[in-house]
């Protein structure tokens, strides 16, 4: 019980200098990596952070793990990132391997619920959307997409005095953005 608040001088300064350290490579690293690191993360990108994250921690709380092989795991899991992450970029199939697909889970006034139960979506969760998007009835909706970085896109219909003649005689009226999701 003596060492709930405070146990010696020295783990107190070494805990703060690693600390600082380890604070300011990730701050560094996260910096040249690019926006990657921090925007909406898609299960792929929150796995690496979070692991970033417990990689961070260790380095600073266990004295067993030195300040050289934390940095070192946290530059290889950065260095990986940057790897899975520019082949998916080149790759469809791979990238498809380990990126969720995006899925619509509401369209044309319509909510799926078996795409809303495989994704584990609630009502509430794709009316919260639309108000984000200041849309407020149904009818206004062509449709929902849970994206890959788990955010809800809501896309509206179109209004009749944007389509063009040719568009409104098409028998199509899925948008171009939606219709690879079908």
């Amino acid at each position: 019980m003596d060492m709930i608040f405070f146990d010696n001088i020295d783990k107190l300064g070494r805990i703060v200098l690693t600390t600082v350290m380890v604070y300011v490579l990730i701050v560094t690293v996260t910096k040249v990596s690019g926006k990657r690191s921090t925007s909406q993360l898609n299960n792929f990108d929150w796995i690496v952070t979070v692991m970033i994250g417990s990689l961070g921690a260790s380095t600073i709380l266990l004295k067993d793990i030195p300040f050289v092989e934390g940095v070192s795991s946290i530059l290889v899991l950065y260095l990986l990132q940057f790897v899975v992450t520019k082949y998916a970029s080149v790759s469809p199939q791979f990238s498809n391997f380990i990126l969720s697909e995006p899925r619509i889970v509401f369209y044309q006034g319509q909510f799926l619920p078996d795409a809303m139960r495989d994704e584990r979506l609630t009502r509430q969760e794709i009316e919260c959307a639309m108000r984000s998007e200041g849309i407020n009835s149904f009818d206004d909706v062509e449709a929902i997409v849970f994206e890959s970085d788990a955010k809800l896109t809501v896309i509206p219909k179109p209004s009749q005095s944007n389509k063009s003649d040719d568009d409104q005689n098409t028998n199509s009226n899925v948008s171009e953005t939606i219709n690879p999701l079908m």
